[in-house]
């Protein structure tokens, strides 16, 4: 297998073409905007994710970039702690968790295909509009930015090209129109001084109410000094058009945080000083009952787009990259290696957006709420007992494949999910 073409340069398709450059396979990638831009706020890297970038030699420039992750905290809405657990390598894995700018991630990466494959390796301003195939490969319709079309060739493609999905609408016709959840996702971020030491993530709020987390993911931000502070709030909204970058006013969701009073930081304060904040709707897109269409397949959030919550839609999609590589290096056949692929990864990916369609182990918070009638706890421990949090944390990090170290893991089901909105009344 020589000849492999990339759909889309977001992540998940710089690390596919990363992993499959490391084996000899050099592909092109064709990328829909004409410049690639650090678009985005922050991501949350599980320790999974960290050893693909170790694995490709971007440790120490990922390092560079981004911050440690050392606590996770959990609070209600009137600030009571909830649960706190340690994270990465400060918890007793192998490998760091760590917080970073979305945007700078893929300027890293995207700098590297081009040192490594070329600069030929990137074709940009190219949007694939559809795909044929027959037995020897895979043609694909492209139109250009300057509204040439084209037709090239490939022996078989990656689509890599997000949760619009030109090749997963083709392959999937009926499957690709998602559901509005009716929840609303802001996102922003704010260059302030160190929150508890700039390593920590906070959880914070009654999720029937609103929802906040807040962590940094840049240290002396542009020689500022300051860290720089990814936010994200989760209420009740209106439906509007599925795209990263829609630019919102945050005014209407600072009152959701009235009760919320924590000692080290003001959230509402926070919200206030935004360097920028985006507007999102959680759109529900439906497990797939196939990544692959003969000598075509879906990789990252074609293939499994699902809520962002929990950090795992970038680090899943690169352990798609690994393993599709792996499959295309054990056979021959790209269609054999492709459907290797759906099945080592598919079924253990779609369980996992399906729990990010409910709350993951932010269930937590949802429970206090309820079993306190959303008022204040004497005693955490009479309200959510530690071993019953702890149970709960062990199955979902099993559920992603990062048991903890020294719990018990026990099945990795069993999770209360959520689907109905929030509510800001």
């Amino acid at each position: 297998m020589t000849d492999i073409a990339i759909v889309g340069a977001g992540p998940g398709g710089l690390i596919t073409a990363l992993r499959l450059h490391q084996q000899g396979i050099p592909p092109t990638i064709y990328e829909t905007v004409p410049e690639l831009k650090p678009l985005g706020v922050g991501v949350d890297i599980k320790t999974v994710g960290t050893k693909e970038l170790d694995d490709l030699g971007l440790l120490e420039e990922f390092r560079s970039i981004s911050v440690d992750a050392e606590d996770s905290i959990f609070y209600n809405h009137f600030g009571q702690e909830i649960y706190a657990e340690k994270c990465g390598v400060h918890m007793g894995y192998l490998h760091e968790q760590r917080f970073v700018h979305r945007g700078i991630l893929q300027m890293m990466l995207f700098r590297t295909v081009l040192e490594r494959l070329g600069e030929d390796a990137v074709v940009l301003g190219a949007r694939v509009e559809r795909y044929e195939q027959d037995a020897d490969g895979v043609t694909l319709h492209i139109e250009h930015r300057d509204g040439r079309t084209e037709q090239v060739r490939h022996e078989a493609v990656i689509a890599a090209d997000g949760i619009k999905s030109a090749v997963r609408r083709q392959m999937h016709p009926n499957q690709a129109e998602p559901e509005f959840s009716g929840i609303t996702m802001w996102r922003g971020t704010t260059l302030r001084e160190p929150i508890r030491g700039g390593h920590t993530i906070l959880h914070l709020g009654d999720p029937r109410i609103s929802t906040m987390i807040i962590y940094p993911i840049a240290e002396n931000f542009e020689g500022s000094g300051k860290d720089l502070i990814n936010w994200v709030v989760e209420t009740n909204g209106e439906e509007t058009i599925e795209d990263w970058n829609q630019v919102a006013d945050p005014e209407e969701i600072i009152p959701a945080f009235d009760t919320l009073k924590l000692p080290f930081l003001d959230v509402q304060q926070l919200i206030r000083e935004s360097r920028e904040v985006y507007l999102f709707p959680l759109i529900r897109h439906f497990p797939l009952d196939t990544w692959v269409d003969g000598r075509v397949v879906l990789l990252g959030d074609a293939a499994h787009a699902m809520y962002p919550r929990g950090g795992n839609g970038i680090t899943q999609a690169m352990l798609d990259a690994r393993v599709l590589t792996e499959k295309l290096v054990e056979l021959e056949d790209p269609a054999q290696a492709f459907a290797a692929y759906d099945d080592a990864r598919r079924a253990i990916v779609n369980r996992i957006a399906d729990n990010m369609r409910g709350e993951g182990y932010e269930v937590i918070r949802r429970m206090v709420a309820e079993r306190t009638d959303g008022k204040p706890f004497d005693d955490i421990e009479d309200v959510l007992p530690l071993a019953e949090a702890d149970e709960i944390f062990s199955k979902y990090h099993a559920l992603v494949g990062a048991p903890r170290p020294g719990h018990e893991a026990g099945e990795a089901t069993g999770f209360r999910t959520w689907e109905e909105p929030v509510s800001t009344s």
